[in-house]
């Protein structure tokens, strides 16, 4: 979601205010009904085994057409309801923390400036940049909400049929041919030129083998839906009065005003009205039509042409019937489909969810929290043998195939960047999330937003080396390997870094303070390098990607942590060393002869099954039997 302080919602006290209660009957409802209480063996799309996500938020990722930039009344409607001060496209590659001119001119602070900036990201950027995925070795790309909205986050969905015009070649002829529907008909939708742009977007991340999934909204909607608009007119009069949690209408001879309930209070964010069965029929139905239309977009059958799947936002929000129902539809349209869940909570609140018959799999901030315990934290750090019997005990939580497939991030567009966590390590973490998504915002005093240094990157490296070698999906939220830092929402939320760009160097702080020196702001090939290294190696060798895991060394004192990763014949060793100092480990292996360091370009010879292993301070090798 898009407000950090809202955020803080998503700890374990808010789910119990989420509805679940006892389904009703569904559409197709007989077989349906069959199809649920028969409960088939769990299935996990293959394909999500064996990619590496990228994450990206598209307003931020890349202008491939100025052409069809923003303009101020394309903001309208979003916070912080300002589109008369003077505004333009801000400039890509200027100092976050720095005033323009124009916001400068309506004299509010940093915090409610960087709601009305837009940078321009669109389609065509992210077209121009699939080769760069690719080259990458990116198997997956998961978008965050992409359809017609007023603000720079799309959680605000006017619509969840058509991409927003600011994304595509033709703003203004989208205008008009949007104009022109029945938007709860399905009959009478239209494709924009954006919509089109979409489909070849998807045409060409199929192309180059990899996937795409889109961000879907379906606890509410925005303030500038064909839907709540048509509400705000005609009142009790509409026939989409129900889709909505209305609780007062305008009444001049009682003096009743008009009201409603916004996702936790959030009155940009009408919540779509839920009865036991979950969302409404006008809704349902509504969400149903767009899922056809962007999983089949032509209707033959074949999704092939469609979205591979969906991320669903706070989906502890939403009856767990409605999932439960709308997973049949997903996988009637595409078996293959995948389906991942924004739930942040401890494994106990996650299991309604992952029983099989709502999601295949979550971003997985548990994965997070425990590797931020060891990796980043200095005080309160735990021990090798703890982080092991952790991550374990997340491994067995749920369906065996879904611990293949979870999607295991480090940081997202909710959080502070991995970067900026380790720069600031010692103030919390992902495990008291409520507290620390605060904590961790540019606007606290004592988080600082400054670059990280070497020994910070090293730190950097050696989460992404585990990252890439244990069990699931991983995640690179976008920027995060060409060395991208920033705070929580919305400082997370920085144009991507490009190596064609020239960037301003960080000069202002989040107060207005100078630093002394700037920190310097490019692309870090280095670092893009390692990532691209570690990505190759993950994608080459199949053990790495569903091989059994096996702990084999867990040393509290020195702060090591062995493990190996077995599928058929091929064995994988990875060594972590997460102490400052060099150290040597003696590991036990499946085979005497030369082991190879696929990350290091060295060679271990193994003697009576066993390995002697010299690994630098805050270094990790991986290991291959030659």
């Amino acid at each position: 979601m898009y407000r950090a302080a809202l955020v803080t919602s998503f700890v374990a006290g808010f789910l119990s205010g989420c509805t679940h209660t006892t389904p009703t009957t569904g559409p197709d409802e007989t077989v349906w009904r069959m199809m649920r209480n028969l409960k088939p063996p769990y299935h996990a799309p293959e394909w999500a085994k064996h990619v590496v996500w990228y994450q990206v938020f598209p307003e931020r990722f890349r202008n491939g057409d100025p052409g069809n930039d923003p303009r101020v009344e394309d903001i309208e409607g979003s916070w912080p309801h300002d589109h008369t001060s003077p505004w333009q496209i801000h400039p890509w590659t200027s100092d976050w923390y720095t005033l323009q001119p124009y916001e400068q001119e309506n004299g509010r602070d940093i915090w409610f400036n960087l709601q009305r900036r837009r940078y321009g990201g669109d389609l065509q950027g992210i077209i121009d940049k699939l080769d760069y995925l690719h080259e990458l070795g990116i198997g997956a790309l998961y978008l965050n909400p992409v359809f017609q909205a007023p603000s720079l986050h799309k959680y605000d969905g006017a619509t969840y049929h058509h991409i927003d015009p600011t994304f595509g070649p033709d703003p203004a002829g989208d205008r008009r041919l949007i104009a022109s529907e029945v938007p709860d008909d399905a009959s009478t939708w239209v494709w924009t030129a954006a919509d089109r742009l979409m489909l070849e977007l998807i045409r060409q991340v199929h192309a180059r083998g990899m996937r795409i999934i889109f961000d879907g909204v379906f606890n509410h909607m925005g303030i500038t839906s064909f839907a709540f608009q048509d509400v705000l007119r005609n009142q009790q009069k509409s026939r989409f009065k129900d889709w909505f949690e209305i609780t007062s209408w305008e009444n001049p001879r009682t003096g009743s005003r008009f009201d409603y309930h916004g996702w936790f209070g959030v009155r940009e964010l009408p919540e779509l009205r839920e009865d036991g069965r979950g969302i409404v029929q006008g809704p349902r139905e509504y969400i149903y039509a767009a899922t056809r239309r962007w999983m089949d977009p032509d209707g033959d059958g074949v999704p092939s042409d469609g979205i591979d799947g969906w991320r669903l936002d706070v989906a502890f929000c939403v009856n767990h019937q409605f999932w439960k129902d709308w997973r049949l539809l997903v996988k009637e349209i595409n078996p293959e489909a995948y389906l991942t869940a924004e739930v942040i909570d401890s494994i106990r609140a996650l299991k309604p969810y992952l029983e099989g018959d709502e999601f295949d799999a979550i971003m997985n901030y548990n994965f997070a929290a425990i590797c931020g315990e060891f990796f980043v934290e200095k005080a309160g750090r735990i021990t090798a043998s703890e982080f092991d019997r952790r991550l374990a005990e997340l491994r067995a939580a749920f369906h065996p195939e879904m611990a293949y497939i979870m999607q295991n991030l480090y940081d997202s567009h909710d959080s502070n960047r991995l970067a900026s966590h380790i720069v600031n390590r010692g103030s919390g973490g992902y495990g008291n999330w409520g507290e620390y998504f605060d904590r961790s915002k540019g606007s606290n005093p004592a988080y600082d937003t400054r670059k990280p240094t070497e020994h910070e990157r090293r730190i950097q490296k050696l989460c992404a080396l585990f990252q890439m070698t244990y069990v699931g999906a991983p995640m690179i939220y976008y920027g995060g390997e060409a060395g991208m830092w920033g705070a929580n929402d919305p400082c997370c939320r920085k144009p991507m870094v490009w190596d064609d760009m020239t960037y301003e160097d960080e000069v202002v702080r989040p107060d207005g303070s100078r630093r002394e020196r700037g920190d310097s702001v490019s692309f870090d090939a280095g670092l893009h390098e390692y990532y691209r290294m570690l990505i190759s190696i993950r994608n080459r060798h199949v053990a790495l990607r569903i091989g059994d895991f096996q702990a084999m060394t867990a040393d509290d004192a020195r702060s090591i942590y062995v493990f190996s990763r077995t599928e058929g014949n091929e064995t994988v060793i990875v060594a972590l060393n997460n102490n400052d100092s060099p150290q040597t480990a003696t590991v036990p292996c499946s085979a005497d002869g030369a082991w190879v360091d696929l990350l290091n370009g060295g060679v271990y010879t193994a003697q009576d099954k066993a390995l002697v292993i010299h690994l630098e301070g805050l270094e990790g090798a991986i290991l291959a039997l030659q």
